[in-house]
């Protein structure tokens, strides 16, 4: 056999469906037993490597059967960190506010009324609705999980809540108005993606959407009525420790206004998180001044002052409160603590940018493309590659952009208007991603609240109750036209 036969023989084209799940396959294997072994431990390394190592086979069998260059999973991997390096500059952004905010006084005061004002067996209704109701407004889940999300994570403990539940109600009602809301970055990209107007997206969306949320309304009531929690005594001792440990004012709530307002006037979401910070930090100085003393024992004066809060914006600071519950409420990891976030997220856009360059998504997608049938097959292939893109890109940006090229042709060949695609690319993929341990969401989200994904993923009803919802519409065919109108299109 000639050498040229011999190539030949070698190339075979891009990878079939079966051997675009083997990455996927392999990178699943190893999960499962790092997460057997480590536990919430994790996310700290382990899911990380696992990720790498996912990306080395998937480069391999790409290099080695198919003859793909180094230089294009190369590419990819640049390509793909570009797209996520404004995420990771918030992220660190994020760690900052956190810390500041609970040193300077702003959390702790936040939580203190709280637990004056809500009362413990709707706490779990009223805390999903408040989050629904600021990221509705924002268009932001990010920075209603970083800032009223956190103070609702020490609320819940106090008043002796399941943190997985608190941080699930937190995660159902931020993603509402992640979804929703017209200033939302995800709620724009699914509907220009497609190619429909942004309020016929949204209007659309409220027949799977408004359902799915009744229902995580309905279980968080019924769940605060029949959980056990905190008796009066103990959330009393926690509003005295808060008290007795912090200057509890009103004035703290003009950061959070503040931050508010820069949120509905569009500033950017970098500008507002680091004005945030900076406001925060010249409360803490205000009246927070003893806090930020025995935080820096070895140096006095303005000195103790300085390093206090530069050690809250990037680093981990604990406060002495008197219980190992209220130290760890109010302990904080500054930039420092999203160190893994980080980490995590570079490993897994080298993951995705290796699948996709080397052919590997574009088998997947052909596989769900082979079940397609009636307008039920269509919308179910659509709604499992969506998560399933969310599960092997870590970007909810990208699986957006992937779900909704990848059908817009099918859709349309078969009759079906652009808006239902739309509608459930983002029942997918929009409220899929914080329950991915791994997706820049699912990461973000835990090392925020400080909860692991594993633990609040079962509490967070709304978010898998939207494909789910989506799904079943598309099977009663409610509201679905079997017709394109072209006047729902962007002109």
């Amino acid at each position: 056999m000639s050498e040229e036969m011999k190539d030949k023989s070698i190339v075979v084209g891009r990878p079939s469906s079966l051997v675009s799940f083997v990455p996927l396959l392999v990178l699943m294997a190893l999960l499962f037993i790092t997460i057997t072994a480590f536990g919430d431990e994790a996310l700290s390394g382990g899911s990380q490597i696992c990720l790498l190592v996912a990306s080395a086979v998937c480069a391999t069998i790409g290099m080695w059967v198919y003859r793909v260059p180094w230089k294009t999973f190369e590419s990819a991997i640049e390509t793909n960190v570009k797209r996520v390096s404004e995420a990771l500059f918030i992220l660190l952004v994020i760690g900052a506010l956190s810390g500041m905010w609970m040193v300077s006084g702003i959390v702790p005061t936040l939580i203190y009324y709280g637990l004056q004002i809500i009362h413990p067996a709707f706490f779990l209704l009223t805390t999903c609705v408040i989050c629904a109701i600021v990221s509705l407004m924002t268009g932001s889940s990010w920075t209603t999980v970083a800032t009223i999300g956190v103070a609702l994570i020490g609320i819940g403990q106090a008043q002796g809540y399941h943190e997985g539940w608190v941080a699930g109600a937190i995660i159902s009602g931020a993603y509402f108005g992640d979804k929703m809301s017209p200033l939302s970055d995800t709620t724009v990209l699914a509907s220009s993606t497609v190619g429909v107007r942004l309020f016929t997206h949204i209007r659309y969306l409220v027949y799977t959407t408004i359902p799915a949320l009744t229902v995580a309304l309905i279980v968080y009531l019924v769940a605060g009525l029949m959980l056990p929690v905190g008796s009066a005594t103990s959330i009393e001792l926690y509003t005295i420790a808060l008290d007795t440990h912090f200057v509890i004012s009103p004035w703290a709530f003009v950061v959070p206004v503040l931050t508010a307002v820069m949120i509905y006037k569009r500033v950017p979401s970098l500008i507002t998180l680091f004005l945030s910070t900076v406001l925060a930090a010249l409360y803490g100085l205000l009246y927070q001044s003893d806090v930020l003393l025995t935080l820096s024992p070895d140096v006095s004066g303005s000195m103790a002052l300085f390093k206090s809060t530069m050690q809250a914006v990037f680093g981990t600071t604990q406060i002495e409160m008197g219980t190992a519950e209220l130290n760890e409420l109010v302990g904080t990891g500054g930039m420092a603590g999203m160190m893994d976030t980080i980490w995590l997220i570079l490993c897994a856009m080298c993951f995705g940018g290796v699948m996709e360059s080397g052919g590997f998504l574009a088998g997947i997608s052909r596989a769900f493309l082979k079940f397609v049938g009636g307008t039920l097959s269509l919308v179910s292939s659509t709604v499992a590659s969506g998560v399933l893109f969310n599960i092997v890109t870590a970007d909810q940006y990208i699986s957006i952009i992937l779900t909704g090229n990848m059908f817009k042709q099918t859709y349309h060949d078969r009759g079906c208007e652009a808006r239902l695609l739309s509608r459930t690319t983002e029942d997918a993929v929009t409220v899929t991603s914080p329950l991915i341990p791994w997706n820049t969401c699912g990461m973000t989200q835990a090392t925020v609240m400080g909860v692991s994904t594993w633990t609040y993923l079962p509490y967070a009803v709304f978010n898998y109750l939207c494909p789910l919802f989506s799904i079943i519409i598309a099977a009663t065919g409610f509201r679905i036209v079997q017709r394109l109108k072209s006047e729902e299109l962007q002109s």
